[in-house]
């Protein structure tokens, strides 16, 4: 049990690591159409290339894990999500399609609309999952009992679109922090009003939640979970106003800060109505574990690899920081 549940945080703070360190890639991508110049997106492009390939080391981290050590989960997830999880890998791959050609086009306005599109439709489908797990998957006897449009409802797409929201948010929150002048000026804008959008996103689908999904409301209002869980709804609702107040005065880091602490917040809230299950709403992390053996050989190789990917990642961010200039270069 011990190793099931360490397996089970482990890949929840992979899941969350990739949505905060891609989430802001892909929100710069969101962002490109409202630059007023290709030498304007050169800046916005060059402030995620240097880390452009260690933030997408941790979505194999991540997949390899759940394989491993939590098949039953791999399967019916694939089994039931097939079209949205696949629509988010072929926006990540048309982007990165999209972000080399750029680099090297001397007709970059096709390149930039490709690099936005493959960024929306990555962010889009990653929501539809994340929806459609909130939802709930139809299993029978282990094996996914449901139809290929299971995951077509307007919850989903409702759940879509906040992803988008907030991958903008964290996007042009980063941007604050990475340049400077006319691009960082409008980041703060988009930071705003990208900020209230998810707000009202968010207490949409808080609201909506408990229809969608009715054990997730009754698990949360379970002892021992109700002496803790309305401590997210208050962290966030704290987070968003500090980051309000951030951009009102023009912070540069604290809003990406508090974007950060907007997203935990809500992770960890529907993290704390979902645990102990795998998959809604009827098969727990224990149903859908490996066996120990299997958990132990991949946890030694998990302990060797991961200070490798988390060194690789400090050093990228430390190595380039501070902001980038309009000459950016980027390859």
């Amino acid at each position: 049990m011990f190793l099931i549940n360490l397996w089970a945080c482990l890949v929840g703070v992979v899941i969350i690591l990739y949505v905060i360190l891609d989430g802001f890639s892909l929100g710069v991508g969101i962002l490109f159409p409202s630059a007023q110049s290709e030498e304007q997106r050169d800046v916005m492009m060059g402030s995620i290339a240097p880390v452009w390939d260690v933030n997408q080391t941790w979505i194999v981290f991540g997949a390899a894990g759940l394989f491993a050590t939590f098949p039953t989960t791999y399967t019916v997830m694939f089994s039931a999500l097939y079209i949205p999880l696949f629509t988010f890998l072929f926006g990540l791959v048309f982007r990165g399609v999209a972000f080399e050609f750029r680099t090297n086009s001397t007709h970059k306005t096709a390149w930039s609309r490709a690099f936005f599109g493959g960024s929306l439709v990555a962010a889009f489908g990653q929501g539809l999952t994340l929806g459609a797990y909130i939802s709930g998957i139809r299993v029978h006897n282990g094996v996914f009992a449901g139809g290929a449009f299971d995951w077509l409802t307007p919850f989903n797409l409702l759940v879509g679109l906040a992803l988008v929201a907030g991958y903008a948010l964290l996007g042009a929150s980063y941007l604050i922090i990475k340049t400077s002048g006319e691009v960082q000026q409008r980041a703060y804008r988009q930071a705003w009003a990208a900020a209230w959008a998810v707000a009202a996103f968010m207490l949409i689908v808080s609201i909506w939640t408990p229809f969608q999904a009715p054990d997730i409301m009754t698990r949360w209002w379970t002892a021992p979970r109700i002496y803790f869980v309305w401590l997210f709804p208050v962290v966030g609702l704290v987070g968003f106003i500090l980051l309000l107040r951030g951009i009102q005065r023009q912070a540069e880091t604290i809003p990406f800060r508090f974007t950060l602490l907007l997203f935990l917040s809500a992770y960890l809230g529907l993290q704390s109505g979902v645990y102990p299950y795998a998959i809604l709403p009827d098969i727990t992390i224990f149903e859908a574990a490996a066996q120990p053996e299997t958990q132990m050989i991949t946890l030694i190789g998990a302990l060797i690899t991961l200070p490798f990917i988390l060194g690789y990642t400090f050093y990228c961010y430390w190595v380039f920081r501070g902001k980038v200039t309009d000459d950016v270069m980027y390859h």
